[in-house]
């Protein structure tokens, strides 16, 4: 790698001195100091480095372009500006002159737009194409009209809508790519650079893979631009283009903010704000401890007004009073003329819960508001009368007019248009979105919100990266226009120092690929007639592959280290110390076997009275000994959100715990935690899933009938750890036989393995040694050390490549069993249908064309049963269907069930049920086949809970599938089913569900 800086120095405003840590509740400066800022001098500096294939000559001119080391551009510009460009931008628009692919990795509102048009101008003075790619057909709608002002001919192209498809400049999305290098369009000859936004949305779990297969599939004459939020691992990005296409690619990386950021943290409940990081990117510790200590303050203030009573929940996502702490701070910020305001939330209720909670406020003079109803008028004038009068429409527009909006994914799409337009023309002056407004387009704020930084994404409630939390706090700060962007951090909980530094200045995260095997993939490889791309090839051309054997070295050291360490931990009497832990394994799982048995609710319920003593462990935490207060039977929020749903889940059993402090006594605190070594603990009511409970004592003691007073909950602790004195060998528990009356065989029999194993292990004579404890914990450090060394050799053995290959093997075994391959690894006349099918299911869907269930429906039903094939929201509704849609969702569900054995038949991992489930969607089943039928959106939406705009981009991407399975029956000779399809996308295209984009 060579590399070269490029450091620039430029003179920027200053920030004035008046938000200073040293009070405790900060001051933002005031407009006044805004306007008339200090000087400072920043140095803007740019990392440049580039990735160069073995035995490559650059044939370039030097005193023209520069060397690859070091390239520059002293020739006639393709493009000007209106401002003297960033180094980061001058030196990929010199990397674009050399002729030579670039990733530019910069923080939002950078300028990296300037380097796309770049290429794009380039392209056009040199009478080439030039493709530009984004990740979401709204952006490419959005990004298709910013282009079109700055350049004339540019093309749109995606799933649902065609545009000059000739154009010089074609806007699509990646998907759309990907099909032309799929089906070798002719475009693709004339194509000089291909620019990919976004490009760190390449680890998105389900879609990323597009990404990857469009590079590895670009013909190597065609050079790339990538642009990218900033990222760790850029430059091995840039290896593995240079890896696979055997060209140079340059990385120019800046962290480089052109409008410096102050963090402020606000806590939930108190009263005013806490600097924490200030423009220079200094964390201020003396704020931070007393942001601590405010937290101390408010438990206190929360012990004299009473707390909260035994059996509260512990509710997620923010309090009661969140949404009049976000009032005052809205409040706040229009009185010091701070906005616009973006405020983040990650839930698209809470934002409009947030947004109606403004009543009271209003940003707009009446000018503003004038020109907000007109915008506003003509905008909705592409729809019909019917669809003007939509509650989401009206409701809207009083908001509006008072400067207030609200962003996210489940809106009408020509509201979010609307607002993003009115936003840009600064009429709206508080935004309430969620982290999807912070994609794409530059729209800054002056000051960002972010309501919670806790997110729930799928799996866990978990705290938001540094790399989302530039992305978002990127939008604050207005270049040109402010001295400074502010970031105000809602917290409801303590957080760690180094939590809250590392989200604020923490590094972004690396780009780690998420590549797998698609069906459609394999199909379409096996289907190309020149066969210079296999599935093996594209395997061994992933980045996954790239990431992984760059990654064996490192391996292959840590291995060595470990060997050594193993070495050290040798020490005499081991079999006998190997003999005691295998006992004490052996005790515990037979204990967790038992436990799964007594907490059946119908065998427990009667025992978890108040008073009793119950242990309590939530994966690897153990909370010990508890005190139950109360049981209630229905789903509150766990203690764990990891907890997979099963027998007992849905009783809760509120349990005094020894918690670590600082949990809030307003109950806010999403996850408390036990106290760690030395700390002292408070106790606390905490809402325990009945699956946690891991052992049941046969002690009661008295609870106190009022737990709200910290010295009531205190003398239970101090009976529970008194308790602990007397029995220094574990409390007594409940015998499920003797006391419990459990007869059944198999708990009988674990009763008296237990008593058994329990004998031996007491009369150990490790047991009562002194030094057990440090002989455990040598033991069990070098049982760890040994495990990480094995599991590390076994993945250094098993190739990742093997693996992909063994998986391609089974995939193909599953396409010979379904008719769309033969013996020899032809594609059948199912699999040129299943080649054309990409946005559901191909292998069910096809399925259900060759088996004649689509024949038997009418275009309406036809419409209905493809939307199951659509990902999109759940409904927490019960699903109620027609007769006309139960018969056909009940063949779909059999056919989904019998694809998913076939697979896993062929040895692929896959679990029938969730196959089923994740594959059949039919949650908007009823509400398609009405609209279908002619009933209006108003109808529509009464049908179902889930989100208008949700419902239309369902509705949009399912016209692109029936398009789909057109051209796959088209492909087949199948021309009733061709009529059918085109009948059923007919049928849908109408009204507000496919009106035009204001975009466009």
């Amino acid at each position: 790698m060579d590399e070269s800086s490029n450091p620039s120095k430029r003179k920027l405003p200053e920030n004035s001195s008046s938000a200073t840590a040293d009070d405790p509740h900060t001051p933002l400066p005031t407009a006044a100091e805004e306007s008339t800022p200090k000087r400072r001098t920043l140095s803007r500096t740019c990392v440049h480095e580039v990735a160069v294939p073995n035995g490559y000559v650059s044939a370039i001119d030097d005193d023209l372009h520069g060397t690859l080391a070091d390239p520059s551009f002293s020739g006639e510009m393709a493009k000007s500006y209106p401002f003297d460009l960033d180094p980061f931008q001058s030196v990929s628009v010199a990397c674009l002159e050399r002729r030579e692919s670039v990733l530019v990795s910069a923080h939002t509102s950078a300028g990296k737009t300037a380097v796309a048009e770049y290429a794009i101008a380039m392209a056009f003075r040199d009478k080439q194409r030039v493709i530009y790619t984004s990740p979401l057909k709204a952006l490419s709608n959005q990004k298709y009209r910013e282009l079109s002002h700055e350049f004339s001919d540019v093309g749109l192209m995606t799933g649902d809508v065609t545009l000059q498809p000739n154009a010089s400049c074609l806007v699509m999305t990646t998907e759309i790519l990907r099909g032309m290098l799929y089906r070798g369009s002719e475009v693709l000859k004339e194509v000089a650079w291909v620019i990919f936004d976004e490009i760190h949305y390449m680890k998105d779990r389900e879609r990323g893979v597009v990404w990857e297969e469009s590079i590895i599939f670009l013909p190597p004459a065609i050079k790339m631009v990538f642009l990218s939020a900033t990222m760790s691992n850029a430059t091995e990005f840039a290896e593995w283009i240079c890896n696979i296409h055997k060209q140079p690619c340059h990385v120019v990386y800046t962290d480089f903010r052109p409008t410096p950021l102050q963090h402020y943290v606000f806590p939930v409940g108190g009263a005013g704000l806490y600097l924490v990081v200030d423009e220079n990117e200094q964390f201020k510790e003396d704020s931070f401890v007393k942001l601590q200590e405010s937290f101390s303050k408010q438990r206190l203030d929360g012990n004299r007004s009473g707390g909260p009573k035994a059996g509260g929940r512990i509710a997620r996502g923010g309090t009661a009073n969140a949404g009049s702490d976000i009032y005052k701070i809205v409040k706040m910020i229009m009185e010091r003329q701070f906005q616009p305001v973006i405020i983040f939330s990650f839930s698209r209720r809470e934002c409009e819960q947030h947004a109606m909670s403004m009543s009271k406020l209003d940003f707009n003079v009446q000018e503003e508001k004038d020109i907000v109803n007109e915008v506003f008028k003509k905008g909705i004038m592409c729809l019909g009368e019917e669809d003007r009068n939509l509650p989401a429409i009206e409701l809207m527009l009083p908001l509006l007019q008072r400067g207030i909006a609200v962003h996210h994914s489940g809106l009408l799409p020509i509201i979010k248009e609307l607002v993003e337009l009115l936003f840009q023309e600064g009429l709206v002056k508080a935004l309430f979105a969620t982290e999807t407004f912070a994609m794409g387009l530059n729209m800054p704020a002056k000051t960002v919100i972010f309501t919670s930084v806790k997110k729930w994404d799928g799996d866990s409630n978990r705290q938001i990266g540094s790399g989302e939390y530039i992305q978002m706090s990127g939008r604050a700060g207005r270049r040109g226009k402010d001295a400074r962007g502010i970031c105000i951090i809602m917290i409801d909980e303590k957080m760690e120092m180094n939590a809250l530094k590392d989200m604020i200045l923490g590094k972004p995260a690396p780009l780690v690929s998420t590549f797998r095997l698609s069906y459609y993939s394999i199909l379409n490889l096996m289907s190309r007639a020149e066969g210079q791309f296999t599935a093996e090839h594209v395997i061994k051309n992933s980045f996954h592959q790239f990431q992984y054997e760059k990654a064996l070295p490192g391996m292959g050291e840590r291995i060595m280290n470990l060997e050594k360490e193993a070495s050290m931990l040798e020490s005499s009497g081991e079999a006998e110390l190997a003999e005691y832990h295998k006992l004490g394994l052996n005790l515990a799982q037979l204990e967790k076997k038992i436990m799964s048995e007594i907490t059946r609710p119908e065998r427990v319920l009667y025992y978890l009275v108040p008073g009793r003593l119950v242990k309590v462990r939530d994966g690897g935490t153990d909370w010990g000994w508890g005190v139950v207060v109360n049981v209630v039977k229905k789903p509150g929020t766990a203690l764990a959100s990891g907890v997979t749903p099963s027998r007992g889940t849905n009783y809760i059993v509120d349990t005094l715990l020894h918690c670590s402090p600082g949990l809030n006594e307003n109950g806010s605190r999403a996850k408390p935690c036990p106290p760690r070594p030395g700390e002292k603990g408070e106790m606390h009511v905490v809402p325990v899933p009945l699956p946690l409970i891991s052992g049941i004592s046969s002690i009661r003691i008295a609870v106190p009938s009022d737990l709200r007073p910290a010295e009531a909950r205190q003398t239970v602790l101090l009976a529970v750890q008194e308790l602990g004195k007397r029995y220094p060998l574990g409390l007594p528990k409940l015998n499920p036989v003797k006391d419990m009356g459990i007869e059944d065989p198999e708990v009988v029999d674990l009763v008296n393995n237990i008593q058994e194993l329990e004998q031996k292990l007491f009369a150990h004579p490790l047991h009562k040694s002194g030094q057990t404890e440090q002989q455990f914990k040598w033991f069990e450090r070098k049982a760890e050390v040994n495990h990480e060394i094995q599991q590390l050799k076994s993945k250094m053995r098993d190739s990742q490549l093997q693996k992909f290959r063994d998986e391609l093997k089974n995939r193909s075994r599953v396409l010979k069993m379904l008719g769309h391959i033969d013996a020899e690894g032809v594609v059948q006349l199912k699999g040129r249908a299943a080649c054309l099918i990409d946005t559901g299911d191909e292998l069910l869907v096809t399925e259900l064309m060759f088996n004649g269930t689509f024949n038997n429906l009418d275009p309406h039903q036809v419409a209905a049963l493809a939307s199951c094939f659509i990902p999109g929201d759940k409904s927490n509704e019960q699903i109620h269907l027609r007769n006309e849609l139960s018969g056909p969702l009940q063949q779909l569900q059999d056919n989904a069930r019998r694809i998913a054995e076939i697979q896993r038949e062929c040895k692929l991992d896959i679990n029938v049920d969730e196959y089923v489930e994740s594959t059949v969607r039919p949650y908007l089943m009823d509400a398609i086949y009405c609209w279908s039928r002619g009933a209006t959106f108003a109808e529509v939406i009464e049908m179902t809970d889930i989100f208008e705009g949700s419902i239309i981009r369902l509705s949009r991407r399912l016209d692109e599938f029936l398009n789909q399975l057109r051209g796959a029956a088209q492909a087949v000779g199948e021309a009733e089913l061709e009529k059918k399809f085109e009948a059923a996308t007919e049928s849908l295209r109408r009204g507000i569900m496919f009106a035009n984009s204001l975009y466009l």
